[in-house]
């Protein structure tokens, strides 16, 4: 597990997020898209790699206290390492690193494995978006008060769980 690392996205790594992207995505984000978002300054893009490829990838939008993770995606290949717990951690401590007070997202309904990690990192269904994607619905998810102790501990018990299972 400790051979993967994760570090803020480049241009250079769209096109391997990409191919991601359209492993994982019934619509997927085009290569345009991701330049775009990486443009802007109030994005935080990251990716997981290894020493051969990039295997995951995530995505922030940060307005005032608010923060929105627009995406998560770790390769089929590459599941079940824990690298989704990871990449999480990095996308919460980014946020906070901008001074979200928050953090929010959407997940398909039918993605109850996804909705369990968010469950972990203290997000609760909010609401429904009808038709968010092409052929299903949105569950709105939001984590509350990120910038608590309750919520640090959270997340350091989180960190230790991961820790503990590189070892």
């Amino acid at each position: 597990m400790g051979e993967f690392t994760i570090r803020t996205m480049h241009r250079s790594d769209i096109p391997d997020v990409v191919s991601i992207e359209n492993a994982v995505y019934a619509t997927p984000w085009s290569p345009r898209v991701f330049f775009d978002e990486l443009a802007m300054e109030n994005r935080r893009y990251l990716v997981v790699e290894n020493a051969r490829s990039i295997v995951g990838f995530g995505g922030l939008l940060v307005v005032d206290r608010d923060a929105h993770i627009t995406t998560v995606a770790i390769a089929p290949e590459s599941r079940g390492k824990r690298l989704g717990v990871r990449l999480m951690l990095s996308l919460v401590n980014a946020a906070l690193a901008a001074e979200a007070k928050h953090l929010t997202l959407e997940v398909r309904v039918s993605n109850t494995p996804a909705q369990g990690l968010y469950e972990r990192f203290g997000f609760q269904p909010v609401g429904r978006r009808k038709n968010y994607y092409q052929d299903e619905d949105a569950l709105v998810m939001w984590a509350t008060d990120i910038d608590t102790p309750e919520y640090a501990a959270r997340i350091a018990e989180l960190r230790a769980s991961v820790e503990e299972g590189m070892s």
